[in-house]
């Protein structure tokens, strides 16, 4: 007996009122009142207009409210005391000096807050343990597994703000300290002093990473030149002003900073910020405040020379790299445990699940209009036509076929992107996400392929290995070993294939992403298809980011041929490229894409975005042979 549907419940949430606190609280700092505050069981991310904090458990302790409190605080001060513009302007092209500057930006605005509310640093401080502790750096032992960007970022706090070095963080300072405080004495001195100025702080910035030796002396001279220009063009604007008395003089430290704040709110007003304040890891930051500066893509047949290193990407060595079937890289009853754990987040989800399923299919099959050819000689009996030989037996029986549907003469390709930084919460819901697009198109009859990239090395590999061997060519290309993963192949049913999924929760697996690479790789694997549509959908949430490569190449080396490898598929190509980003604005790489702020709306968005493709009508044109 089925049993009657359980009563809604109408209990409210206990921690609405500490929510609307919170966002109050925020709103008043960085003072902006439109700006929509939530709790989500995603990272924290923070852009323009909106702010995620993390969500608080069923029964949050003192600590995780001040974890909360403590992000809503960086969040407010960031939008407070922070000018995108000038930080954009400001920043080194580097990966590694880019993310170390970001980091000491964040250490500044966050070190303010401490100075002007004292009440935020116990919050500010708790909110750092607990990032630090989720990253795993408390006991790390190398330096190459020590991001310098983090130390710089814990020791200005420390230094500036008076926020003690958690012990989550402890292994990671200690690792530095001494090579930081012996090379950086004097630029520490000179941060200690801007706190409050974000240019003095941006050049002082700029000359400690100078002494690091992440920039070189003609990148700082070239900084100060755009300085002085700058200085000028001020100095020009304010002759006309000069019986204004100049702001700022003989005042003191929080009047100072009570300006800035106003100043970067005002600013920000008019401008998309990309920041995002899990402070991110350092290509999520560098990635999303770089999409405000990157041009749209242009025409078809318009060069505007955006991608220099086009033509001159390379491959150091191939030799070890791999594409491998998923249940190769994991013993079968380790990958059916990372199934089970897969399955028991489905679980919470399974109200969603479902309803997405229904959503895709129904949207799908109301394309399916059955088509028929009658009166054959052949085909299978009309019964609708049965009457004819009753009343005339001499009439001959009538027969049927049912027309060729494009509708199923489709294959969807959904490359996800096994990087590091979608670890947690994004690569989740990406596989779940994979799991529902894998059935609920196969009932449609349209053949789903699942595939992954990351690389099988930190900060190189055996690649690398081979090029130090090989005496450090300059400008080596790749030196890192790609790793491509085949999770279901398109002619593999899902039920072969359910117990890969769950590989993407492995510990380990995920590190760092070539996406120019992975993407053509998937688009080859599409365009030996006989399928007469195409689709590859691209779930990603940030820009290719090796370390090991973009160190001894020009900085966007991998961006650039990223670029290229769209701009090829998206005008030259019959396959229909889609992406999604999950707390990334991917836009700027793709032209039919969508940015997510939750992982949460993933499933959502996989679904609205096939739909609109299945309604268009597909590619025509001869396939174009790929160099």
């Amino acid at each position: 007996m089925p049993q009657p549907p359980r009563p809604k419940s109408n209990k409210p949430d206990a921690a609405a009122p500490f929510k609307s606190a919170v966002g109050a609280t925020l709103r008043a700092i960085a003072g902006k009142t439109d700006i929509e505050v939530a709790f989500t069981s995603d990272r924290p991310i923070l852009t323009r207009d909106k702010a995620r904090i993390a969500n608080l458990p069923r029964l949050p302790t003192l600590r995780d409210i001040a974890i909360a409190r403590g992000q809503a605080d960086a969040m407010a001060m960031r939008l407070a005391a922070h000018d995108e513009q000038t930080h954009r302007r400001r920043a080194p092209a580097d990966p590694q000096a880019r993310a170390a500057f970001d980091a000491l930006e964040q250490a500044r605005v966050e070190a303010l807050g401490c100075r002007r509310l004292p009440g935020m640093r116990d919050n500010l401080a708790q909110a750092l343990d607990d990032r630090l502790f989720r990253a795993n750096l408390g006991h790390v032992t190398d330096k190459d597994d020590a991001p310098l960007a983090e130390a710089l970022g814990v020791m200005l706090r420390q230094r500036l703000g008076g926020i003690d070095v958690p012990e989550s963080g402890q292994g990671l300072v200690d690792l530095w300290r001494g090579e930081i405080e012996t090379r950086c004495t004097r630029s520490l001195d000179a941060l200690g002093s801007a706190v409050a100025d974000q240019e003095a702080f941006s050049r002082a910035a700029r000359q400690l990473l100078n002494d690091l030796e992440l920039l070189s002396d003609a990148e700082l001279g070239e900084f100060d030149k755009d300085d002085d220009d700058q200085g000028d063009d001020q100095k020009d604007g304010e002759s006309d002003q000069s019986s204004e008395p100049e702001q700022g003089q003989g005042q003191s430290e929080d009047v100072d900073a009570e300006q800035d704040m106003a100043e970067g709110t005002a600013e920000e007003d008019g401008e998309t910020e990309g920041a995002e304040t899990d402070y991110r890891e350092a290509e999520e930051e560098r990635d999303s405040e770089a999409g405000e500066e990157t041009p749209a893509p242009p025409p078809p047949g318009k060069d505007d020379g955006r991608i220099a290193n086009a033509a001159t990407y390379k491959v150091f060595s191939t030799a070890f790299d791999e594409v491998v079937e998923a249940s190769q890289l994991c013993p079968p009853e380790e990958l059916e445990q990372l199934r089970q754990l897969l399955d028991r987040q489905l679980e919470s989800l399974a109200g969603a699940v479902a309803r997405l399923a229904n959503k895709l299919q129904r949207r799908l099959m109301a394309q399916q209009n059955r088509s028929w050819t009658f009166d054959l000689d052949e085909g299978l009996l009309d019964t609708a036509r049965l009457t004819r030989v009753v009343t005339d037996p001499l009439q001959p029986l009538s027969f049927k076929v049912e027309n060729d549907m494009d509708f199923r003469d489709t294959i969807v390709s959904l490359l996800i992107d096994n990087s590091g930084s979608m670890r947690g919460r994004p690569i989740t819901i990406a596989a779940i996400c994979g799991d529902i697009l894998a059935r609920t198109l196969e009932r449609c009859g349209v053949k789903v392929e699942i595939l992954g990239f990351t690389t099988k090395a930190w900060k190189g590999g055996k690649s690398r290995e081979a090029w130090l061997e090989a005496g450090r060519p300059p400008n080596p290309g790749r030196v890192n070993d790609i790793r491509h993963i085949v999770y279901k192949s398109a002619d593999e049913p899902w039920r072969h294939a359910r117990r890969n999924l769950g590989l993407m929760m492995r510990e380990g697996l995920l590190k760092e992403n070539i996406d120019g690479e992975a993407l053509q790789w998937a688009h080859k694997r599409l365009m030996v298809r006989p399928e007469n549509r195409r689709i590859l959908m691209v779930i990603s949430d940030g820009a290719p980011v090796d370390d090991s490569t973009q160190s001894v190449n020009p900085g966007n080396y991998l961006e650039a041929h990223l670029r290229e490898v769209i701009e090829d598929i998206e005008l030259r190509s019959p396959i229909q490229l889609i992406a999604i980003g999950i707390g990334h604005d991917v836009t700027r790489y793709y032209r039919r894409a969508v940015t997510l702020l939750d992982a949460e709306e993933l499933g959502g968005a996989i679904t609205d975005k096939l739909a609109e493709l299945f309604d268009e009508e597909p590619p025509s044109g001869p396939r174009k042979k790929r160099p």
